[in-house]
């Protein structure tokens, strides 16, 4: 199986507003840079569609590096709360309704077909391409203002 190394960041103007993701997918010598935006959108669903994207790309089950700087999508995924908010038909355990289920199902089917390794990395310091993902987005949800 094939191990790839994925970044990825979400940017929004405003919460909601327009928004970015981009992301950085490296296997061996290579290395693709994608990103998209929306016009009317939060911050953390630019932060799963960034992820979704990346994970989608990759033709073949893959062994995933996937390193983020959004709590809410490495926690969500690490510590089980998506799994357990699906198990709830998208309730979370307060009994308030999950928010973006549409994302999380789709980002929970492509857990399964791939294997992923969540890694936090903490946003706006020094990992360059935590910080190429944030000029990326950033980009991105300035083409809707």
């Amino acid at each position: 199986m094939k191990t790839v190394t994925i970044y990825t960041d979400g940017a929004c103007s405003g919460n909601p507003g327009p928004g970015g993701w981009g992301a950085i997918l490296m296997y061996g010598a290579h290395k693709k840079e994608l990103s998209g935006g929306e016009g009317q959108t939060t911050n953390n669903r630019m932060e799963l569609t960034g992820v979704i994207t990346a994970l989608e790309a990759l033709k073949e089950p893959c062994e995933v590096e996937l390193y983020s700087d959004s709590k809410y999508v490495i926690d969500g995924l690490a510590k089980g709360w998506a799994k357990g908010w699906r198990a709830r038909g998208w309730v979370k355990s307060d009994k308030k309704p999950a928010l973006n289920p549409d994302l999380w199902g789709r980002l929970l089917d492509l857990c399964d077909y791939h294997t992923v390794n969540l890694h936090w990395v903490k946003g706006h310091a020094s990992n360059a391409y935590n910080n190429r993902c944030d000029e990326l987005a950033v980009a991105e949800s300035q083409k809707f203002k």
